[in-house]
C-alpha cells in the first residue's frame, strides 16, 4: 500500500464516520403551541352556593355539622357564583346511584367540545394528529378516554394514544412534557386533552378532609395542539422553552397529603389533609431550586446567593431558608395552579408575589373554581383576554399534583395575544378583576 493510500484511507473512514453521525444523530425540532381551547359549560350547569347547598341537603346524607362545615369552606374558598357542576349532581335523586353513565356523559361533554373547537380553530385535520394524550386522574373507563376520542373524531390508524390517570392537578403540564419528548424526533402534531371527572368522585359522607373537595372542585376541560413542524411557526401562538418535573413522593407526608381512600363508613373520597399546604410549600421550594438555574438571569442568581450568604453570616438560618429568587425577573406572566384560596396565599407568600402576579390565579378560581389539570389553561386564557401577552414574553406554567409532584412549563410568545372567539372569558372579562 502506497504512502498516499495509507494517508487517504484513515481520512476517508473518518469522513464516513462523521457523515454517519450527522445523519443518525437526533434532530431536535422546536415545539410550537398552535392553539388551545377551554370548555365553557352551559349556564344551566352553574353551581352557585345556593344550588350546591340544595344538592347536598336533598340527599339527607350529610349531618348538621358537615353542612355547617361545607358552608364555611365555601364562604372562604375564593369561588364565585358562576363555576360549573357536573351533570351527575343535577340528576334526579333516584338516579344518583348511576355514576358510570353520568361520568361518561361528563367526559364526552367536556372532551368533545374542546377537541372539536381546537381542531376547527387551528385548521388541523384529524388525520394529521400523530399523538393523542388524554389526562383524567379520577376516571379511567375501558375503552379509554383516548379511544373515545379516536372513535369520535376519526384519527388515523397510525395515531398513538396515551391515557394518564392518577396524576392529579399537574397532569396537564405533564402531558406537555411527555408530548414534547414524543415530538422531538420528527415533525408531527400532538393533541393534548385534560379534564377531571367531578361527578363520579362527589363525596357522600361526613369526613371533613373529604368534604372539602365538594366545595372547591368544579367542571372544566382544555385541549391544545402542539407541533414540531417548523413550517407552522407563523401561525403558532408560542414556542416551548423548557419543561421541568420533580417528584416528592418518597416522603410519607408528601405522598399522603392528598389521597383517595375510604372513610370510616366505607365511602370513597379524596382526602385533603391539613398537611397539604405545608407539603405544597416544601415541594415548591425544592422544585424551584432545580428550575432556577435554567431560567433566572445571572444577575438575579448572584443577588439570591448574596442574600442567602448574608443570612448565614448573620447566623439566621431561618431567614436563609426563607430566601427565594425573584422569578418575576425571569418571566413576564405566571400561571400557577390555583388549588384554592389557601394555596394561592401560600404560594404568594413563599414566592413573595404581589397582588398583580396573583390576580389571574385568584380570578380564575373565582370564575371557574378548581378545575384540576385544566386550570392553568383557563389562566392563560385570562391573560389573552386581557391582551397582556406580547411577542417575546415568557410565560411560566406551574402545577402541583397528588403524589406529590410539581411540573413547570415555560413558553415564549411568538406574537401578541388576542382573544379568540371561543375564549371562556369572552362574555365576562370586562367584570374582572373583582375585589
Amino acid at each position: 500500500m502506497t504512502p498516499l493510500l495509507l494517508f487517504l484511507l484513515p481520512l476517508f473512514l473518518l469522513t464516513l464516520t462523521i457523515m454517519f453521525f450527522l445523519i443518525r444523530r437526533d434532530r431536535h425540532f422546536p415545539i410550537l403551541l398552535v392553539g388551545y381551547s377551554c370548555d365553557l359549560p352551559d349556564a344551566q350547569r352553574r353551581c352557585t352556593s345556593d344550588v350546591c347547598e340544595y344538592l347536598g341537603l336533598r340527599t339527607r346524607i350529610y349531618n348538621d355539622e358537615s353542612c355547617d362545615f361545607m358552608r364555611a369552606i365555601y364562604r372562604k374558598s375564593g369561588l364565585g357564583e358562576e363555576a360549573y357542576g357536573p351533570p351527575y349532581v343535577f340528576q334526579p335523586l333516584q338516579d344518583l346511584g348511576k355514576k358510570h353513565p353520568s361520568a361518561i356523559q361528563e367526559a364526552e361533554e367536556g372532551l368533545f367540545s374542546v377537541v372539536s373547537s381546537v381542531l376547527h380553530k387551528t385548521d388541523v385535520p384529524p388525520h394529521k394528529i400523530s399523538f393523542v394524550l388524554v389526562a383524567c386522574s379520577m376516571f379511567s373507563p375501558s375503552p379509554s378516554l383516548s379511544s373515545m376520542l379516536v372513535k369520535q373524531f376519526g384519527f388515523a390508524r397510525s395515531v398513538k394514544t396515551y391515557t394518564l390517570s392518577g396524576m392529579g392537578c399537574s397532569a396537564g403540564t405533564m402531558c406537555i412534557d411527555t408530548a414534547s419528548h414524543l415530538l422531538r424526533k420528527e415533525p408531527g402534531y400532538a393533541l393534548i386533552v385534560v379534564t377531571e371527572s367531578m361527578g363520579v368522585n362527589w363525596y357522600f359522607g361526613n369526613n371533613r378532609h373529604m368534604l372539602v373537595t365538594n366545595c372547591i372542585f368544579r367542571v372544566g376541560s382544555a385541549a391544545l395542539i402542539l407541533t414540531s413542524d417548523p413550517t407552522q411557526r407563523p401561525k403558532a401562538k408560542m414556542e416551548l422553552v423548557l419543561t421541568q418535573r420533580t417528584h416528592h413522593g418518597a416522603d410519607d407526608s408528601a405522598y399522603g397529603a392528598a389521597i383517595q381512600m375510604d372513610d370510616e363508613d366505607g365511602m370513597v373520597g379524596v382526602a385533603l389533609t391539613k398537611d397539604l399546604i405545608r407539603v405544597a410549600g416544601t415541594s415548591l421550594r425544592r422544585h424551584i431550586s432545580t428550575l432556577a438555574p435554567h431560567v433566572l438571569p445571572l444577575s438575579e442568581m448572584v443577588r439570591y446567593a448574596y442574600r442567602v450568604a448574608k443570612s448565614y453570616l448573620s447566623r439566621d438560618k431561618k431567614a436563609a431558608s426563607m430566601q427565594v429568587p425573584d422569578f418575576t425577573k425571569a418571566f413576564d406572566h405566571i400561571c400557577f395552579h390555583a388549588g384554592g384560596k389557601a394555596v394561592i396565599d401560600s404560594v404568594g407568600k413563599l414566592m413573595k408575589f404581589d397582588r398583580g402576579v396573583l390576580e389571574p390565579a385568584r380570578m380564575t378560581l373565582h370564575r371557574f373554581g378548581n378545575t384540576s389539570s385544566s386550570l392553568v389553561f383557563y389562566e392563560l386564557a385570562y391573560f389573552e383576554a386581557k391582551g397582556r401577552i406580547k411577542k417575546g414574553d415568557r410565560v411560566w406554567m406551574l402545577a402541583f399534583g397528588t403524589g406529590f409532584k410539581a411540573c413547570s412549563v415555560v413558553w415564549r410568545a411568538l406574537k401578541d395575544s388576542s382573544m379568540d372567539p371561543d375564549n371562556p372569558w369572552i362574555n365576562c372579562i370586562h367584570r374582572y378583576p373583582v375585589s
